[in-house]
């Protein structure tokens, strides 16, 4: 796995929780910390500081994972802005991460295994996302449909059809995107 992903978390926990809280994650986790974006590190790494962040949170491990998806999407939007600027919504930004966002991350971090998804976006008002990866983590991208969700100022219905985790060949995400706020309304009135 690359660096990158390490130094996404370490941000995201450092910001929510303060670095004290990432340095007793590491020494938990009996790592060094010392990472680097380009560098690779066994995956093994990653779930031990996921586990040691679970335990230090009290937090499920989904839930740990999930936040560091959902905080990592800023960091990188500021980083690459590039790979934003041409949308003005979650969904058409989605899409694109096979053909735009995986092929660039290829070239920015040679050797980087990226997960694959598949989209049905024939209902115009969702979108559902098919996730495979041998690393099984459909809570990282749960956590970056979210982020992107927010980044793009919008609330996002998502609900789990299939999951990895519980035998499935893939896990299946059926997204709804609405402007901010509307979500809330709707509720409200009914």
């Amino acid at each position: 796995m690359k660096g990158i992903i390490f130094n996404l978390a370490a941000e995201v926990v450092a910001t929510a929780h303060g670095e004290d809280a990432w340095d007793d994650i590491l020494d938990a986790a009996g790592l060094d910390g010392a990472f680097t974006s380009l560098g690779n590190y066994a995956d093994e790494d990653l779930f031990r500081l996921v586990e040691a962040a679970a335990n230090a949170l009290g937090a499920p491990v989904h839930d740990v994972v999930r936040e560091v998806g959902e905080g990592a999407l800023p960091i990188l939007a500021r980083t690459y802005p590039d790979f934003f600027t041409p949308f003005t919504s979650a969904r058409p930004f989605l899409l694109t991460l096979n053909e735009v966002i995986h092929a660039e991350v290829r070239k920015l971090y040679p050797g980087a295994e990226v997960p694959e998804f598949e989209f049905d976006d024939s209902d115009p008002s969702a979108l559902v996302m098919r996730y495979r990866s041998r690393r099984r983590l459909c809570a990282l991208a749960e956590g970056f449909i979210v982020g992107a969700a927010r980044h793009f100022g919008e609330d996002v219905t998502l609900a789990q059809t299939s999951c990895m985790l519980d035998g499935a060949d893939h896990c299946e995400f059926r997204c709804s995107f609405e402007p901010a706020g509307v979500q809330h309304e709707h509720q409200a009135a009914g």
